[in-house]
């Protein structure tokens, strides 16, 4: 995706207005929505033709379910980022999106200018969640992580070494803060964030920021 080309984005949801509502905001703020659809079978087929770089998404979909809808097409494209925009707040419903793909969640209780910020950072592979929610997902998958095995354990993976600073960028990255806030809170440049990021990933084998998140959720690194 070239930076000067807009972002393309699809918008799904089972309620027309809802729908035709989310797309102009997004088509009026200088998006691409490339397609649109109100279920899952549509929205498999319409992502796959369209291609969009961002799929806006609801969970609750006739035909097939949200959650089962990211899974086909994240599977389908890794590079697609999706932005689940659903009713429910509830810890199943969240943490089920995010295992099947999904780069962040947010509340239709958000506003535009909410939306449409989550939009641009989900474009670019930062995880966006609606404040609260965050946590919520980080102390889920702590929750939900294997206790890490005693010491010696041959079957046991080892965690890679890290630097303080490099877990320090971590832990924020689960927190779902952007590199720029980042930068701002270790009062550090931009780029310092983005090597360090970068040295995380290669250290860690890991081939983008949701698998670092989530790496970084179940070591429990968002612990402070």
């Amino acid at each position: 995706m070239n930076e000067k080309d807009p972002i393309k984005v699809m918008v799904v949801d089972d309620h027309p207005m809802w729908r035709d509502a989310v797309a102009r905001d997004l088509a009026e703020s200088g998006f691409d929505v490339v397609a649109t659809a109100g279920d899952g079978d549509q929205a498999v087929r319409r992502a796959k033709a369209a291609d969009p770089h961002v799929l806006v998404l609801d969970l609750n979909l006739p035909v097939k379910p949200g959650v089962q809808v990211c899974k086909e097409l994240v599977g389908h494209n890794p590079a697609l980022r999706v932005l689940v925009l659903s009713a429910s707040g509830e810890h199943a419903d969240v943490l089920e999106a995010v295992k099947s793909g999904a780069t962040g969640y947010l509340l239709k209780s958000a506003s535009t200018e909410e939306l449409l910020d989550a939009v641009r950072r989900t474009a670019v592979g930062d995880p966006v969640f609606t404040p609260g929610l965050a946590g919520l997902v980080l102390g889920e998958y702590r929750r939900l992580a294997t206790d890490p095995a005693p010491t010696g354990d041959p079957d046991q993976p080892k965690a890679p070494q890290l630097t303080e600073r490099e877990t320090e960028v971590l832990r924020l990255v689960a927190k779902g803060l952007s590199y720029k806030q980042i930068a701002e809170r270790l009062v550090i440049s931009h780029r310092t964030v983005q090597n360090h990021v970068q040295n995380t990933l290669g250290k860690l084998q890991l081939h983008n920021r949701v698998e670092l998140v989530r790496y970084a959720i179940e070591r429990g690194l968002d612990d402070e």
